[in-house]
């Protein structure tokens, strides 16, 4: 009996949803062993010799610069903002409780044409300076917001939301039970953060600079218009500027082992140590109210944030939108928004579809296959986008080609790139990519599901699939929506594989955006990402809404017995 147990697990099954599942996990990992295949290919590039001998250098120092600089941005700003909304009642917190989060919703390269417009020479910082003071040019000294430290800049006001999504969670979960054991010891409010909160709350808030690491390795649009060297321009210049797609692969691996080495570092920092909530209140603590200029310091410090990440480049969008804005808009801005909402539709649908289909696939299957292989999917969010457009366009590039190929010999006729000439292989890269932010929300749901539900739909004669859309589908239809949401946003945003892979004379919003930015059209620039950040308030206005949502569930909670003293020995 044991060996059949084993034998289950370490075996696939033979339904169609295991088989199902395999199936695109080997077509989500396509991409990546597509780029490893290419790298012993780049040793005999000239290009890849070239670029290694000249800028590689430059690479790897800004990308290892803007990495530690981010992260120590993310970890402060996130932490503070977490542990101040949590533990103290001050001025504004209500709102800005669920409000920090909503820089998650501005593009990084949208932050940066708005703050270079606002910071340059002509900019009506610098002209208000020399107005004020009489200063003329070469008289003063002013940052510049085109450098390494810039992009930093930009990265740390929009990505600091994942660490304080995190950090507040892990604070709230172990706040009561933990800070309360550490009164009964002593521990006055700053001495409980240091000792008590921030060491239980470390795998959250490493997770959360995880995330913004990883996004700023995979972005494109700010680094590539600030002209700053990282690997993403390197792979769209060895790409489109030299032709040379050995030299892309190479540089995409690299990019690659940056992203595993921040993923293994998270991991390591771990260790042996676990997290575990072993206390019985979880109820929200009492909150610490802050009176006279304490308070007003604090709301200050979780305002500013706030400020640079999101309402001033709001605002200074919209304005530039309603005083100049896009000359061409109209029939043109009509044309770009339909495809840019063609193609994160199409997306979202099929990344809704394909993860209830990977999340069953794993909660039927007895054995480890299904699980392992939507750990697979899982690990394309982590790849940037450059990286999955290189990948998927050497083997898909291939294919139509021997397409193509096998058409003229057997019916005469070329039917042209079918695969590469359209939209099929873009959506092929998004779905690479944004498939595991899908799959984790449907999976989260569908794990909440009894399995008795299971079993009393097939007692009452359904079978798998008929449960799936009966039982299943309307219980889960509002976690579906909410993935779908959070894919469409995503695609809408997505810059460096829409650059690299959009057919000819196919232009979406965000790379109408860039184009004009890297035309130092700023103000035109202003209405397409206007309307990205405007799409990308509704999943921000969802998610704050669910903060307060459980603000008010645990505030409702009944209050948890006192500690004993064993409890308090072991928190």
């Amino acid at each position: 009996m044991q060996a059949r147990t084993v034998s289950t697990r370490l075996l696939p099954d033979r339904s169609p949803p295991t088989w199902s599942g395999l199936f695109i996990a080997v077509l989500i990992a396509v991409p990546v062993l597509s780029v490893f295949s290419n790298v012993l290919v780049a040793g005999t590039s000239d290009t890849w010799s070239h670029m290694a001998a000249t800028v590689l250098p430059e690479f790897i120092r800004n990308t290892v610069v803007m990495c530690v600089v981010v992260g120590l941005g993310v970890a402060s700003i996130g932490v503070l903002g977490a542990w101040f909304t949590s533990m103290f009642d001050f001025p504004g917190r209500r709102v800005l409780e669920w409000a920090l989060v909503l820089p998650l919703a501005v593009p990084a390269y949208v932050m940066a044409y708005v703050y270079t417009d606002f910071l340059q020479f002509v900019g009506p910082v610098q002209s208000t300076l020399r107005e004020w003071f009489g200063w003329r040019a070469g008289d003063y000294w002013f940052p510049d917001v085109r450098s390494v430290g810039g992009a930093s800049a930009m990265f740390m006001f929009v990505l600091y939301p994942y660490v304080y999504l995190l950090a507040r969670t892990a604070f709230l979960e172990r706040a009561a039970g933990m800070l309360e054991a550490g009164r009964s010891l002593g521990l006055g409010p700053w001495s409980s953060f240091f000792r008590v909160s921030l060491p239980l709350a470390r795998p959250a808030i490493v997770a959360g600079t995880a995330l913004a690491l990883m996004e700023t390795l995979a972005d494109f649009g700010t680094v590539s218009y600030f002209g700053v060297q990282t690997f993403t321009t390197g792979i769209y210049r060895a790409w489109f500027s030299f032709g040379d797609r050995a030299a892309a692969a190479q540089l995409s691996a690299l990019l690659l082992g940056f992203v595993i080495v921040v993923l293994v570092l998270e991991r390591i920092s771990r260790g042996r140590a676990r997290f575990n909530n072993t206390s019985r209140q979880n109820a929200s603590p009492v909150r610490i109210r802050l009176r006279g200029w304490r308070a007003w310091v604090v709301t200050l410090l979780c305002l500013m944030p706030l400020v640079a990440g999101f309402l001033l480049p709001a605002g200074l969008l919209l304005n530039m939108a309603i005083v100049e804005g896009d000359a061409q808009f109209g029939p043109r801005f009509v044309l770009l928004a339909r495809n840019s909402f063609v193609l994160a539709s199409v997306a979202a649908v099929l990344a809704v579809g394909l993860a209830l289909l990977l999340a069953y696939a794993a909660r039927l299957s007895p054995s480890n296959w299904p699980q392992a292989g939507n750990r697979v999917v899982g690990l394309g969010y982590a790849v940037p986008g450059s990286v999955i457009a290189v990948g998927v366009l050497i083997p898909v590039t291939r294919l139509d080609n021997a397409i193509a190929e096998t058409a003229t010999a057997w019916f005469g006729v070329n039917p042209g790139l079918i695969l590469t000439g359209g939209i099929a292989a873009l959506i092929y890269a998004y779905l690479t990519r944004f498939l595991s932010i899908a799959l984790h929300t449907v999976e989260a749901s569908l794990g909440k599901i009894t399995p008795n539900m299971d079993d009393a739909s097939r007692i009452l004669g359904h079978g798998r699939f008929a449960t799936l859309r009966r039982v299943h589908v309307p219980m889960l239809r509002g976690s579906l929506l909410t993935a779908g949401l959070l894919v469409f946003v995503d695609v809408m945003k997505e810059l460096p594989a829409t650059l690299v892979m959009r057919p000819f004379n196919f232009d979406t919003l965000a790379t109408q955006a860039h184009n004009l930015a890297a035309d130092e059209r700023l103000a035109e620039a202003s209405t397409a990402a206007l309307t990205i950040v405007a799409v990308g308030l509704v999943p921000m206005i969802v998610l704050s809404r669910q903060i307060v949502k459980g603000r008010r569930g645990r505030r409702a909670a009944p209050p948890a017995p006192a500690l004993t003293g064993q409890d308090a020995a072991r928190a």
